[in-house]
C-alpha cells in the first residue's frame, strides 16, 4: 500500500456544475423530437444515472401515450445518440467548477492522496470535460459509465477503481451529490461525503451520508480525520 487515502469523486454536480450545458443538449433533443424542454433546475433533478436514464425520465411523463404507439427503445437510443453528439460538441460553454474544487484538489495532491473520478457520464466525455476545464491531471483514473460492464449505483464501479489504484476500501472515501453516489458508497462500505443541492430530486435527509458539505471550502478538515 503506497497511498494513505483514496478519494473517489462523482463528476456532474460534484466537481463541476454541468447543468447548463446538459440542459442545452437536453433541450436540443427535446425540440428535435417534439417534446417539452426543461429548465436548468429540472435538469439537475434528472442527472445522475447517465444520459439514457435522463432522457427516459424526462420524456416519460409527457410521452406515455406516444410510447404505446412507437418502438420506444429505438427512439430512446436515437435521442440518446443525438444528446451525446450535441453535448460532446458543446461540453464546456457554461459549465463551471464547484466552489473550492481546484484548491482542494491541489491540497489533496500535496498530501499524496490518490484521486479518481467515478461518473455515469461516458468515459470519453468525462475525460474531455476534465481536460478542458483543466483538472484532469489531478486524477489517477477516470471511470465512466462504459469503462466497465457496470456503473453506479453498482458498488463495483467504486471498488474496481480502488483496486486499479492499488488502494484499500477501508482507506477510501466517496464524494458525490446524489443517491446514486450514496448507494454505491454504502454498498462498497466506504464513507460518503454529500454535497447539498445536488443533481437529485431527493432531500438530503433521504440520502445516506457520513458528512454533509455545501461546497469544497474547508473540506480538508473532514479529510484530515481519515489520514
Amino acid at each position: 500500500m503506497t497511498q494513505k487515502l483514496t478519494i473517489l469523486f462523482d463528476l456532474d454536480g460534484t466537481l463541476i456544475d454541468t447543468a447548463p450545458d446538459l440542459m442545452g443538449a437536453h433541450n436540443h433533443v427535446m425540440k428535435k423530437y417534439g417534446y417539452p424542454t426543461k429548465s436548468t433546475n429540472e435538469i439537475r433533478n434528472l442527472v445522475g444515472r447517465g444520459a439514457g436514464v435522463m432522457i427516459g425520465r424526462s420524456i416519460w411523463g409527457q410521452a406515455k401515450k406516444e410510447f404505446g404507439k412507437i418502438d420506444d427503445e429505438n427512439i430512446k437510443k436515437e435521442m440518446v445518440k443525438e444528446f451525446l453528439d450535441f453535448y460532446g460538441k458543446n461540453i464546456l460553454r457554461e459549465s463551471t467548477l464547484i466552489n473550492g474544487v481546484k484548491e482542494f484538489l491541489t491540497w489533496s495532491k500535496k498530501e499524496k492522496i490518490s484521486m479518481a473520478v467515478c461518473t455515469n457520464k461516458p468515459e470519453h466525455l468525462a475525460v474531455d470535460l476534465l481536460k478542458k476545464i483543466d483538472i484532469y491531471d489531478f486524477f489517477e483514473y477516470v471511470a465512466g459509465s462504459n469503462t466497465f460492464s457496470y456503473c453506479k449505483p453498482d458498488p463495483r464501479h467504486l471498488t474496481s477503481v480502488i483496486e486499479i489504484l492499488d488502494g484499500d476500501v477501508s482507506k477510501s472515501i466517496m464524494i458525490g451529490d446524489s443517491e446514486t453516489d450514496a448507494e454505491s458508497a454504502r454498498n462498497a462500505g466506504i464513507p460518503m461525503i454529500l454535497l447539498e443541492d445536488g443533481y437529485t430530486e431527493k432531500k438530503v435527509s433521504e440520502i445516506h451520508h457520513n458528512h454533509l458539505i455545501k461546497d469544497f471550502k474547508g473540506i480538508e478538515k473532514i479529510i484530515l480525520k481519515y489520514l
